[in-house]
């Protein structure tokens, strides 16, 4: 997927100025900046649920101008920060819906469609709860079978707009070994938007750091979060330490 000078305006705010990204195929990419960036903004502008005021975006070679919003369901699943479905819902109903993009006013049984919700809700582990109602799940399970409902749409590109919010620990880590697994064993690309940077440093590939809608950097998260550019994105002191239980990069914030 590549970005092209893309810009966009709320009113006469001039939000994103001149963005140029890469995403590589293959890879969990996670997108970090200071609340009111432009970080949910660029995702939304992706799927176009925004229009750009200029650029392009590209992918897989092809302008999504040209596509479809039915075309782009089928190659890029999205879950939202806030996501709502009736209390009533069961799980494994809510889960059918991630196959709308893929059927037709004429379909009739679809059994393809019938293995993708079969699988989403193995992987996300909530086979033994499908016929149990939305209302009734906590917040972890809750984000799961979000998760699940946009797997069943069987892309290779899945986009997550702040899957952590509202979660405790406990959930976070569900949710983030959950992407880890996705990634590593299907295969997908995954795109997410993340506050907590010690977790974007240990569930990423690569990062982009973005600052008042403009890119401060793009690459692997080992050389993207440093002291400096900590201090550039977030106007904070940090020191950046290595885990010698996993080798994992991490930061301590430091009072100013």
């Amino acid at each position: 997927m590549e970005i092209r000078d893309l810009k966009f305006s709320y009113g006469d705010r001039a939000f994103i100025q001149g963005l140029n990204v890469h995403i590589e195929k293959g890879r969990v990419t996670t997108i970090l900046g200071p609340n009111g960036c432009g970080k949910s903004t660029l995702l939304n502008l992706i799927v176009r649920q925004l229009k750009p005021q200029g650029g392009d975006i590209f992918l897989e070679g092809r302008s999504i101008r040209q596509m479809t919003a039915r075309e782009i369901s089928r190659k890029i699943a999205m879950v939202h920060q806030q996501n709502r479905a009736p209390a009533d819902l069961t799980v494994e109903r809510l889960v059918q819906f991630g196959r709308m993009p893929h059927q037709t006013m004429f379909s009739s049984r679809d059994e393809e469609g019938e293995e993708a919700v079969r699988w989403a809700l193995k992987v996300t582990r909530l086979e033994k709860m499908k016929q149990k109602s939305v209302g009734r799940l906590s917040g972890g399970e809750r984000q799961r079978a979000f998760i699940a409902m946009a797997l069943a749409q069987k892309t290779d590109i899945l986009f997550l707009d702040e899957p952590t919010t509202y979660l405790d620990i406990y959930y976070q880590m569900e949710i983030l070994n959950l992407v880890r697994q996705l990634n590593r064993e299907y295969g997908m690309t995954v795109v997410m938007v993340l506050h907590d940077i010690n977790q974007a440093m240990q569930f990423s590939d690569d990062i982009i750091m973005i600052k008042e809608g403009r890119i401060c950097y793009i690459g692997s998260v080992r050389a993207g979060i440093t002291a400096e550019r900590l201090s550039e994105v977030y106007g904070i002191r940090a020191v950046i330490h290595e885990s010698s239980e996993n080798h994992c990069p991490y930061m301590i914030p430091l009072v100013s």
